[in-house]
């Protein structure tokens, strides 16, 4: 048998474990029909660059999933893929070319197209290295390509279905503008920030000058856009001038008062300009009152011919400025008011975005949305963990608006509609005949995206193995930050296109903040590379951090500390598997099922080994509940606990009892109960941290094969002992109660003690007083349901004993009664939260029995430890 190496080395243990596991293909899905299908689709990494720290987040939890499902015997699929990312990519795209001095247009559409490739091609095999290091278990057979062939087919399927049923349709709308990428953009790819702004005054006259009316603008640049000023008809005060005219200030053109009830009679002076080709509701307003739009800007944000000479070419902002001086200079300008406003953002390129009067494809809302309203009252429900996320999609599909999916872009995928003559043709070919020539706009990123789930297993053949055996999927993983851009979309186009929701679940996470809880920006400089924090600590240290960091759609803290503490936890599981390894050299799977059996019958084994068979199989079931509700924090701090603190530091300590003694039957049943709880332990760690237990696990003289397609733990009820899990329960307090009181007076465990235990389970405590004299080291211990002594001594009470420490000299009185009088104001603290949550008659009615129960045994206990602390402290008093 292969040892371990004496010291943890993640790098070592890591190299090369990925490709072995692709090279025996244990990530493909069993093929086993009888098994019960579960799969998950990846969300999409972008192809603009390398995987950030919410990546990692992502497919962590994703791969702990799957894997441990792959364990559980289900036929696992987890399908991996990446997202063209349009605007994103094609922005990369073109800095990359314009630090050659070469402009976009200069190569054309189809040249531009072959350098987009080479990216794409370029930065998947980053991601596919990046996925390697994480050790995500995916089935590379079946990779996806938001535009690969498979997907474009089903795009322009969607398209066309959607167009023949009049759900997706032209338009001329005020859209999001951005004027860096030029490109339209949807309302969710708009991020509003605070931003320091300014109403402008401005008075605008008739042109005798009998009429001035004072409006307000936070974009006087819009202003040679204007085309009618609004009051409201109800208004006493402008209701005579509704019919007249006042002259635009620089233009000198006359427009039209209009009476409108946009105009808010209590909002400023109660009149507002009318500029229909930027403004949302003003484009309403000019739709009421048929007025011209009149478009001022051009698509790279500067002012266009209609604006005037002196303005022609000038940046919007720029132009503002000019303008503000200009009314200046005219007389016109009554005021500047500073404020701050909410001002819309490109969630790509991160300029200030413009509304503007623009014709884009629009896909109508109101069915689709309503189909998911629908479906999230049924059985067929996508379930959300944690549940709230729920609400947030209803919300949001009962207030969406109509979707712009047209994109002013070459990366993507165009658009399935050909002109000639003023005709439009949609299908899934050119049409045929001479003259016709394609969109040249492409699809919104998301509208591909939104069929990942069920194209990526062949729809539209709904006859695709994968589709019928695979979809829909079973869960979905993503942060809260997409629910809209991507869940919502997903789910109403799966319901239409498939009839069926495309997941049964969605867990949800939060975003990875350093350390101040900021979000990760270029910004801040506060951004994390996961390989950086995986070449010092290890990709098993981080997937643990990020799979213990914070509950169902909870924000995280990256921390270092937490980096170290999780590199400490695999460094002892490391050396506590040495040891055993050391010291199980001939030790088989055979040899340990029998002993199990045996010791199942009362044969063989003490009270150590069941205790720990005990506490592993509640492990086990615990672990297992909570992995299955996603609560993989509680599930690793459970495990943790076990691990360190039972499995450790305490069970392995006490088989020194029995592995320094001399009786070799005795050691081969301890070491057959170390195999197997070390066995158990690093399966159920598996999905967790992939690399290190695979290492120690090949290394096992009781296992074969992968780890990976190993059986995952289940619960052994014939291991099952209470009488000795409370035993040792005991024997554990008493010793820590022993050692405590030794460190209170500075008495070294080195130094005996006599040690004297009252108690009403003698018989218990003097089958295991080996291991009180091996770990309490008393001069002489007495064990006896009645204690009289007659010096000081120091005390301490534990569930089902009083420990008295005769210390002569060591200890004073006064300190001694305070020290116990701290000890009692605990236990009533205790008696108190207990006695409130039974006294709830709600709690006890709507709680579990068990529950109840625990906690009439917990008020037992600390009744009979109050009891006793109690009776001490009047005894010491005499």
């Amino acid at each position: 048998m292969t040892q371990l190496t004496p010291k943890y080395n993640p790098t070592e243990t890591e190299q090369g474990r990925y490709e072995k596991w692709l090279a025996q293909g244990v990530f493909k899905p069993s093929g086993d029909k009888k098994a019960h299908p579960y799969s998950i689709v990846i969300p999409p990494p972008n192809v603009t660059g390398k995987l950030h720290l919410g990546h990692a987040w992502d497919t962590t939890l994703q791969d702990i999933i799957i894997r441990q499902k792959r364990m559980q015997g289900f036929d696992t699929l987890w399908l991996p893929g990446m997202d063209h990312a349009g605007i994103a990519t094609q922005a990369k795209v073109a800095a990359r070319l314009a630090e050659e001095g070469i402009l976009p247009q200069d190569l054309g559409r189809e040249k531009f197209l072959e350098k987009a490739w080479e990216w794409k091609d370029e930065y998947a095999e980053t991601i596919h290295q990046q996925w390697a290091k994480m050790g995500i278990s995916v089935d590379y057979d079946r990779e996806r390509f938001t535009l690969d062939e498979g997907l474009n087919q089903a795009v322009r399927k969607v398209f066309v279905e959607l167009y023949k049923k009049g759900w997706i349709y032209q338009g001329e709308k005020i859209i999001n503008w951005d004027p860096k990428a030029m490109t339209a953009l949807s309302d969710i790819e708009v991020i509003h920030k605070d931003v320091e702004g300014a109403f402008y005054h401005v008075n605008y006259a008739s042109a005798d000058g009998e009429i001035v009316l004072e409006v307000a603008t936070t974009r006087p640049e819009t202003f040679f856009g204007d085309t009618a000023v609004a009051v409201n008809p109800a208004d006493e005060r402008y209701a005579k001038y509704i019919g007249k005219t006042v002259v635009l200030p620089i233009l000198g053109k006359e427009i039209p008062i209009i009476g409108d009830e946009h105009a808010d009679m209590e909002k400023g002076t109660g009149v507002v300009k009318i500029t229909p080709a930027h403004d949302p509701n003003d484009f309403l307003v000019g739709q009421r009152h048929d007025l011209p739009m009149v478009n001022v800007m051009n698509p790279d944000g500067t002012m266009n011919e209609l604006c005037g000479a002196d303005f022609a070419g000038l940046d919007r902002f720029e132009a503002r400025k000019k303008v503000v001086a200009e009314f200046e200079k005219l007389g016109v300008l009554v005021k500047i008011e500073p404020i701050h406003h909410e001002v819309g953002h490109s969630e790509r390129t991160g300029v200030i975005v413009e509304p503007r009067l623009s014709k884009q494809w629009f896909v109508k809302m109101d069915g689709l949305s309503q189909a998911v309203l629908d479906n999230q009252k049924t059985d067929d429900a996508v379930e959300f963990f944690p549940p709230r996320f729920n609400e947030t999609l209803v919300q949001w599909m009962e207030n969406v608006h109509d979707w712009v999916i047209s994109r002013q872009l070459w990366w993507g995928h165009q658009i399935p509609a050909w002109y000639r003559d003023g005709e439009t043709y949609v299908g899934m070919e050119a049409p045929e005949g001479e003259g016709w020539v394609q969109d040249e706009d492409v699809l919104d990123t998301w509208f591909s995206s939104a069929l990942w789930p069920f194209s990526t297993m062949g729809w539209p053949d709904e006859n695709a193995e994968d589709f019928k055996r695979y979809f829909p999927t079973t869960t979905l993983v993503t942060g809260y930050d997409i629910i809209f851009f991507w869940v919502s979309r997903m789910i109403f186009q799966s319901l239409e296109f498939t009839g069926k929701a495309p997941f049964r679940n969605v867990l949800i996470h939060g975003l990875i903040r350093d350390e101040q809880g900021r979000k990760m920006s270029k910004s801040l400089g506060n951004g994390i590379d996961p390989m950086d924090v995986i070449e010092k600590y290890g990709t098993d240290a981080l997937r643990w951090f990020l799979s213990n960091g914070s509950a169902p759609g909870q924000d995280v803290r990256f921390s270092y500390d937490k980096m170290d503490a999780a590199w400490n936890f695999i460094n002892k599981i490391w050396n506590v598997s040495r040891y055993i390894l050391m010291n199980s050299e001939n030790i088989s799977a055979d040899k340990i099922s029998s002993v199990l059996t045996d010791l199942s019958a009362g044969k063989v084994g003490n009270v150590t080994d069941r205790w720990i068979l005990t506490r592993l199989n509640d492990t086990i079931a615990r672990v297992t509940d909570q992995m299955d509700k996603f609560e993989f924090g509680v599930a690793g701090h459970i495990l943790y606990n076990f691990i360190w603190d039972e499995f450790a530091n305490w069970y392995l300590e006490l088989t020194k009892e029995v592995m320094f003694g001399d009786d070799e039957a005795e050691k081969n049943v301890t070491r057959s109960v170390l195999l197997h709880v070390l066995d158990n332990v690093l399966r159920l760690l598996h999905p967790m941290m992939p690399f290190f237990t695979e290492e120690i696990f090949e290394k096992m003289p009781n296992t074969t094969g992968s780890i990976v397609v190993s059986s995952y733990p289940t619960v052994r009820p014939e291991f099952d002992d209470e009488k000795a899990s409370e035993g040792v329960a005991m024997l554990i307090e008493l010793i820590t109660a022993v050692r405590n009181s030794r460190a209170e007076v500075n008495t070294p465990l080195s130094k005996k003690i006599p040690i004297f235990i009252k108690s009403e389970h003698t018989e218990f405590l003097n089958s295991v007083s080996a291991y009180i004299t091996r770990f309490a080291n008393p001069s002489e211990l007495t064990i006896s349901s009645e204690v009289n002594l007659t010096e000081e001594a120091m005390s301490a009470v534990i569930t089902g004993a009083e420990i008295y420490l005769p210390l002569a000299g060591l200890i004073n009185i006064d300190e001694e009664i305070a020290r116990l009088t701290k000890e009692l104001a605990k236990w009533q603290k205790e008696l108190d939260l207990v006695n409130r949550k039974l006294g709830n008659e709600k709690f006890v009615a709507n709680a579990k029995a068990e529950v109840v129960e625990a906690e009439r045994a917990k008020l037992a206990d600390y009744q009979e430890k109050f009891d006793s602390t109690q009776k001490r402290i009047e005894e010491l008093k005499k």
